[in-house]
């Protein structure tokens, strides 16, 4: 077998989740997808934002990264 230089592709199939988040949550990320407008000046839904919180939350999480996780 070949020796590639690119790495397989991990696994790209997207999963839904469903989740309940309170009132209070809710407004922040309101607010949350506000400034991004204000700050990079388009509007994205906090649906599509979400997934990149969730994904620089973990990689910034020292505990997590210690355990060579990721």
């Amino acid at each position: 077998m070949a020796e590639l230089k690119l790495a397989r592709l991990p696994d790209r199939t997207p999963v839904k989740l469903t989740i309940t988040i309170g009132a209070e949550l809710n407004q922040l990320l309101k607010e949350y997808a506000d400034l991004y407008e204000v700050t990079y000046g388009t509007s994205e839904p906090v649906v599509d934002l979400i997934p990149f919180m969730l994904e620089a939350f973990v990689q910034s999480d020292k505990g997590f990264v210690k355990t060579g996780r990721r």
